[in-house]
């Protein structure tokens, strides 16, 4: 008996191992909602509460994780070859910090969300997302500016910060790129 549980529980962490595999094609947003209908669900769920459109946040989750739900920040490393830690606590599908996932927590009061879960990662990018619509003025189907301000933080952006960061507004025109494409596709596949 012993060996048949252990085999049966190697089995189960061997299987959830791959369940933080991005989609096959994450090119294709009716793809995406085909291979991952919780996907869609999580972010039509955060839509109907935040007012985000689905196109925007998995724009933002590509952008930011890849669809990879344990996704972590690069080690940052002393002369090549010495770790020295990760770049920052940014975790999961949404690479949230774990100081903005604890005020997300604590207003919600969904205190047993996890940055692995995409409906908690989904219903973070709305909430995120509507707090910025609310204090810096930036509308929700805004990707790019939704972008800048997710990532440089509400107040960098409200002061600029992305200003002198060519990257980063690199990075944001195609997160826009990205949501109007997939905008397109869930209208043509009639998922939106």
């Amino acid at each position: 008996m012993g060996r048949v549980y252990w085999a049966a529980a190697l089995l189960l962490v061997l299987a959830s191992c791959g369940s933080y595999r991005p989609p096959d094609n994450v090119n294709d947003a009716c793809a995406i909602a085909r291979e991952r209908p919780r996907f869609l669900r999580a972010m039509k769920a955060s839509e109907q509460r935040w007012g985000v459109p689905v196109e925007v946040q998995m724009a933002t989750i590509r952008q930011e994780s890849g669809f990879r739900g344990n996704a972590k920040t690069p080690y940052r490393w002393m002369l090549g070859i010495i770790p020295m830690g990760r770049q920052s606590s940014a975790f999961g599908y949404a690479q949230v910090l774990n100081t903005t996932w604890r005020d997300y927590k604590s207003e919600t009061g969904r205190w047993g969300a996890s940055r692995e879960n995409i409906y908690d990662a989904a219903d973070f990018i709305g909430w995120y997302m509507d707090k910025a619509s609310r204090v810096a003025g930036i509308s929700k189907t805004d990707a790019r500016d939704q972008y800048l301000a997710y990532h440089d933080g509400i107040g960098g952006y409200m002061n600029r910060s992305y200003r002198n960061k060519g990257w980063l507004l690199a990075v944001a025109g195609r997160v826009q790129q990205n949501a109007n494409i997939y905008g397109a596709q869930l209208r043509s596949c009639r998922l939106i």
